[in-house]
């Protein structure tokens, strides 16, 4: 029986040899059909339901395995983050609702000018610019290398901020007075640079997902953002019936705190 691998005599604490245990089985492929329940490995293993979530806790953390409240945790699978289409998201709300710890590294944030992105916001090519460049992670695995651009006259108070623990939107609409309401998205597929491949951990057979955002607030476009997620942790939902064909606007049904 898997319990006897336990030792309850030694130093190591159950929840952890349960957890080593666990991804061992994973990696042998046993739970390629249905990972079992907390009751389940609490009787198989001989161990209390305190043992067995904080060991589903802690691969959780990991990435290896989604445990949301009231349903049976399952292994994560390569696309487990799913991004509904149409709707003004937060990009980590994704990853947390996936059950999976997220956290940033900022990589970048001053003023600069860029006339390209100026052009897009429909302003002058010497604009300054507040920028902010981060990393993305879930369950501890790079993501996403996310790139903000908004005008530094509206924005100057970010400067101050710390990325690393909090999340833009908030932050923009707490110290700047400004909130998004919605805008314009392109997502297309595209081949990483190698120093894009080194951030997200990938090798070159992996492609990614660029997502292009134009956010407005109050009717005026105040945010250029490019996004460069995982093809392989990645996926883009919309929701279709036989009466009204492709519905990608899911903010009335499903509306997204937007904290990005």
């Amino acid at each position: 029986m898997p319990s006897a691998q336990l030792d309850r005599s030694g130093p190591r604490p159950l929840w952890a040899q349960l957890r080593d245990d666990l991804m061992a089985r994973a990696d042998a492929g046993e739970f390629a059909r249905a990972f079992p329940g907390e009751l389940v490995l609490a009787a198989e293993y001989g161990v209390s339901r305190h043992t067995v979530r904080e060991a589903l806790r802690r691969l959780r953390a990991d990435g290896l395995v989604t445990a949301e409240r009231g349903r049976t945790p399952r292994l994560a699978s390569d696309n487990e983050i799913e991004q509904p289409l149409g709707a003004l998201y937060s990009l980590f709300a994704s990853v947390v609702a996936a059950g999976l710890v997220q956290r940033s590294v900022t990589q970048r944030l001053d003023i600069r000018a860029d006339a390209v992105v100026a052009a897009r916001l429909g302003l002058e090519g010497s604009t300054p610019l507040l920028y902010l460049e981060r990393l993305r992670l879930a369950g501890e695995e790079p993501l996403a290398v996310d790139r903000v651009w908004l005008p530094a006259a509206l924005t100057t108070p970010l400067l101050a901020v710390d990325f690393d623990h909090t999340a833009l939107y908030d932050e923009l609409a707490a110290r700047c007075g400004v909130r998004l309401h919605g805008g314009r998205e392109r997502i297309s597929a595209v081949v990483p640079t190698p120093a894009e491949r080194a951030l997200l951990g990938i090798g070159a057979d992996t492609a990614a997902f660029a997502i292009e955002r134009l956010g407005c607030a109050g009717g005026e476009p105040v945010e250029w953002r490019h996004t460069l997620v995982r093809g392989d942790r990645f996926s883009v939902v919309a929701e279709f019936s036989s009466r009204a064909g492709y519905r990608i606007d899911l903010a009335a049904s499903a509306p997204a705190r937007a904290t990005a």
